[in-house]
C-alpha cells in the first residue's frame, strides 16, 4: 500500500550547508496495520508524512501510495489518502456539516452517496451535537472530530495521523485511538506518527524508531525487544538513540 524507497529530504542552509531531514529511509505499510513512526521532535517524522501527503517532494529516492508515485502522481494520491494532525485548521464561519460537506464536494461526491456517508461518519464518530456548531465556537476535541470526519469523508484506503492526540484532553484522546484501530480493522493502512510510548505499544503492528532522519530499528514491538534486548518499547527507544549519538559526542568531545 505504501513503500519508501532510500528517501532523502535535504535543504540548503548558506551557514551550515545542506540540512538533510530525511536520510536514505525505507519502509513499508501494509491494508489491515498501523504502522508507526515512533521518535523525538526533529527526528523526521513529519517531514516524512508531508512527503506521504504530496505536500513536499523528496529530494530523491521513491515513494509510492497505492501504486501511485507521490511525485509523479500527485492529485491520484491524494485521492488514495486522509490526513490527520495536531493542527488542522478548520474554518471559524462553517459548521461541522458544512466543512466535511465541503471536503466531500472537493473530492467529487455526488449528493446521493455524499449525505448518507455524512450521517455515518456524525453517528460513528459521536458528532450529532456539535453538526451545527461553527468553527470559531469549536473546542479543541470538537475541531479534531471534523478533522477526522473529512479525512475520512472520501473513504480513503490510506490514513496519516501526525501527532494527532497532542494537545488533546484525556477522554477525546482516547477515542480518537479507539477510532484509529477501527479504521485498521476495517482493513485501512494506517501510518501513525507520535512520539509517546504509551500509544505505541497500544496500536502499532510494526513500529519504526526514527532519530535525526533516520530509521534506526524497525519491527513489531516482540521483534524489537528482542533484538534489541530492551524490557520495555521505552527502554529500548533510548538505548537505541544513545548508541547512534555516541559517536557524535565522542566526535564533539
Amino acid at each position: 500500500m505504501i513503500r519508501a524507497r532510500e528517501v532523502t529530504k535535504s535543504y540548503a542552509d548558506l551557514g551550515r550547508g545542506p540540512y538533510v531531514a530525511l536520510d536514505r529511509v525505507s519502509f513499508e505499510a501494509r491494508p489491515g496495520q498501523i504502522f508507526g513512526l515512533l521518535g523525538p521532535n526533529g527526528a523526521g517524522k513529519t517531514t516524512a508524512l508531508r512527503i506521504l501527503s504530496t505536500v513536499l517532494k523528496p529530494t530523491s529516492g521513491q515513494v509510492t501510495v497505492n501504486g501511485f508515485d507521490v511525485a509523479t502522481e500527485a492529485t491520484q494520491v491524494r485521492r488514495q489518502i486522509g490526513f490527520v494532525s495536531n493542527n488542522t485548521a478548520v474554518y471559524d464561519r462553517m459548521t461541522a456539516w458544512e466543512m466535511v460537506e465541503y471536503f466531500g464536494r472537493l473530492f467529487g461526491l455526488p449528493d446521493d452517496i455524499l449525505r448518507p456517508r455524512m450521517e455515518r461518519l456524525f453517528e460513528r464518530l459521536g458528532m450529532g451535537e456539535i453538526r451545527d456548531v461553527l468553527g470559531a465556537k469549536m473546542s479543541t476535541g470538537m475541531k479534531q472530530k471534523v478533522s477526522i470526519a473529512r479525512a475520512l469523508v472520501h473513504e480513503p484506503p490510506v490514513l496519516i495521523f501526525d501527532e494527532a492526540t497532542l494537545g488533546l484532553d484525556v477522554m477525546v484522546a482516547r477515542a480518537l485511538l479507539r477510532t484509529v484501530l477501527e479504521l485498521r480493522d476495517q482493513g485501512k493502512c494506517v501510518v501513525f506518527s507520535t512520539h509517546i510510548m504509551r500509544e505505541a505499544e497500544r496500536l502499532c503492528d510494526r513500529i519504526a524508531i526514527m532519530h535525526r532522519g533516520r530509521i534506526l530499528a524497525e519491527g513489531s514491538l516482540p521483534e524489537l525487544l528482542e533484538r534489541h534486548g530492551g524490557p520495555d518499547l521505552e527502554e529500548t527507544f533510548f538505548g537505541l538513540l544513545s548508541r547512534h549519538d555516541a559517536p557524535r559526542a565522542a566526535t564533539a568531545g
